[in-house]
């Protein structure tokens, strides 16, 4: 198993900031002054365009996205249009991908696998699409991935909805996919949906599993400190 730091956040993150930490955790790992580090986490309340987005995918004016409180932002990694709020769970491995693990395909497997057998845990099936990335249910998709991978370095990575309010998906077209639902395992299981860091706890551990890496938790000044020692 490959050593990787966790980095737990305790309370919702604004976008902006998280994407800057990446590019510069990115950065410290691409030159082996980090080990592997994953930030697990929630967002404040942002929409958010990837490198394929399309404008028209926006379904609100920026300004009025303001009055609601819902930030907009551009984001590097792949993908269309989606949405983040507190109740969805965002893991964002910096993982250095070496030997056979240098494959982008496979990647983004292990992330769709880990977000269905999590899902599967709790008796929800999950499975993937031809074509589509993510996790799907009968019920509309559950889990997006959006990737950035620079010189074998992973940033970005992926949501699952677990308790969120789903109502801010009806303001974009979520991932580019018109007419495709959006679902969440409180809209699945209701009353029965169980505690986000629980639904954390049991992502992580098929995460770990599935990408070969155990996680010690970390707190981020230990991690920015190291990246900042010259190797």
């Amino acid at each position: 198993m490959t050593p990787a730091l966790l980095i737990p956040f305790a309370e919702p993150a604004g976008y902006a900031e998280t994407s800057l930490l990446q590019d510069e955790l990115v950065a410290a790992r691409q030159q082996d002054r980090i080990p592997d580090v994953v930030l697990v986490l929630e967002h404040k309340p942002v929409i958010t365009l990837g490198i394929r987005a399309r404008r028209e995918h926006l379904l609100l004016a920026p300004e009025l996205l303001r009055q609601r409180g819902i930030a907009l932002e551009h984001s590097p990694r792949g993908g269309d249009v989606t949405y983040h709020a507190p109740g969805q769970l965002v893991l964002y491995p910096i993982l250095k991908l070496t030997g056979a693990e240098a494959d982008a395909h496979d990647y983004v497997t292990r992330l769709e696998e880990a977000a269905i057998r999590t899902a599967a845990h709790y008796g929800v099936e999950a499975r993937r699409r031809t074509g589509k990335t993510g996790a799907w249910t009968e019920q509309g998709k559950l889990a997006a991935i959006g990737v950035k991978i620079r010189r074998w370095v992973t940033s970005h990575g992926m949501s699952f909805n677990v308790n969120l309010d789903l109502d801010g998906f009806s303001l974009i077209v979520p991932c580019g996919l018109h007419g495709e639902p959006v679902t969440s395992l409180q809209a699945i299981l209701g009353n029965k949906t169980p505690p986000l860091a629980e639904v954390q706890e049991a992502l992580l551990r098929e995460f770990a599993a599935l990408t070969h890496r155990s996680l010690r938790p970390a707190c981020l000044e230990e991690v920015k400190r190291a990246g900042e020692r010259v190797s």
